[in-house]
């Protein structure tokens, strides 16, 4: 299967998806820059999503929980440069003003539209704005390239570049289409999703079908992603399917063509996943965290997710510093048990893997081939528990003096 993405200029975008319109505009909130999206399907969409569990979530996700209650959805609006969070009940009803205008303007139900933002937290949020920018967007609605082009890009805030992805595969003698766009940079530690992405597919699927994949595919992805601890008062991973593509609806994981299904949509969540992490904040390194050989996959989940939030381990890895000793600590912070006097740790880049630990005992190293291999902006590290059969993998960056700088003056 072929993902498209950042490294290809002319990236097929959720316009590929049949009945998907869409569009990205300039409404005030940002100086210069693109900041409104809009993405309608002309046909009435499955949805699934998962949410922030922060406590402090944002008046959007309140929202969008509520029209998604019976799993449809039509439309999705996106504004960027303020996260509409904190904001009480003026930001609560912005955000049903978006989602009253854009239906207005379609002739659909309130209920049929998602909100999200993204931006500062804690600013009035800018509904008159907004909404006038819905209006005068509505009108170029368009599934041209370009109208995919500027959705992916008016949804970002510190992020240096869209991220998108999209694939085309066959069910029977149907053409299926996946496609989505993301946004992320900082404040990345998903327990849900990610910051805001959205996935589009003109598969028919049953809807608590499709809720029941999302989820499980969120945890696999998103949820193993980090940047720097942090999850956001706007998180949101949505997933909408119009049934346009013509197949017979896919109504059971039995169903011919839902493993298909599912792999393709795994890639896509997969890939826009760790695009975010490439993005991170400041960060210099790409990190991917595997542990394998686990009793269980909550096990290995969650030691892959204890190693990757470890500011020493983040730190080490930025200062091509070999000390895996940060690693074992990390991991015997998980909170589950594991056998030390079994475990096996290897640290590499995409090619070269080596051993620092056998059997819980330190192997002697050429300190300065790791230190060279740890320049590498890919960086791999294998935990091996030797205790079952089941493993888990996560993607994480490193914390820089750029991330620091970048954030003590984020608003100023």
């Amino acid at each position: 299967m072929s993902i498209v993405g950042k490294s290809n200029k002319l990236v097929s975008n959720i316009t590929n998806v049949k009945g998907i319109k869409c569009w990205g505009a300039h409404s005030g909130i940002k100086s210069l820059r693109r900041d409104l999206a809009i993405i309608y399907s002309e046909a009435v969409c499955s949805a699934a999503a998962t949410f922030t569990r922060n406590d402090v979530a944002a008046e959007p996700v309140k929202l969008s929980k509520l029209h998604l209650r019976d799993n449809l959805a039509q439309a999705v609006v996106i504004n960027a440069g303020n996260a509409n969070a904190c904001t009480g009940k003026q930001g609560y009803k912005g955000a049903e003003a978006m989602a009253v205008t854009l239906a207005e303007e379609l002739g659909i139900k309130k209920e049929m539209v998602l909100v999200a933002s993204t931006g500062i937290i804690g600013e009035p949020f800018p509904t008159h704005d907004i909404v006038q920018g819905i209006r005068t967007s509505v009108q170029n609605l368009t599934n041209s390239r370009k109208a995919g082009t500027f959705a992916a890009n008016a949804i970002l805030t510190t992020d240096t570049f869209a991220k998108e992805g999209q694939t085309t595969f066959k069910i029977g003698n149907k053409e299926i289409n996946i496609a989505g766009i993301a946004k992320g940079s900082g404040m990345i530690h998903p327990n849900m999703g990610t910051m805001l992405a959205f996935i589009f597919t003109d598969i028919a699927i049953d809807k608590k079908l499709l809720d029941e994949t999302v989820k499980e595919l969120v945890d696999k992805t998103f949820n193993m992603i980090t940047v720097d601890g942090d999850t956001s008062t706007n998180d949101m991973a949505a997933v909408l399917a119009n049934g346009m593509a013509g197949n017979k609806k896919i109504t059971s994981k039995k169903s011919n063509g839902y493993k298909i299904f599912y792999d393709h949509l795994h890639e896509v969540m997969l890939h826009l996943a760790q695009l975010i992490v490439s993005d991170g904040e400041g960060s210099s390194k790409f990190i991917e965290y595997k542990v394998t050989n686990a009793k269980t996959e909550k096990t290995a989940r969650k030691l892959v997710r204890e190693i990757q939030n470890s500011l020493l381990v983040k730190t080490a890895f930025f200062g091509r510093d070999p000390n895996w000793g940060r690693i074992v600590m990390a991991a015997g912070n998980a909170g589950v048990r594991f056998n030390y006097n079994k475990v096996n740790l290897f640290l590499g880049d995409n090619k070269t893997l080596i051993q620092v630990l056998e059997k819980g005992k330190p192997l002697e190293i050429n300190r300065s081939k790791v230190k060279k291999i740890l320049r590498e902006s890919h960086i791999r590290l294998l935990l091996e528990l030797n205790t079952g059969t089941e493993e888990a993998v996560g993607w994480g960056s490193d914390i820089t003096t750029d991330y620091v700088l970048f954030n003590s003056a984020y608003t100023t």
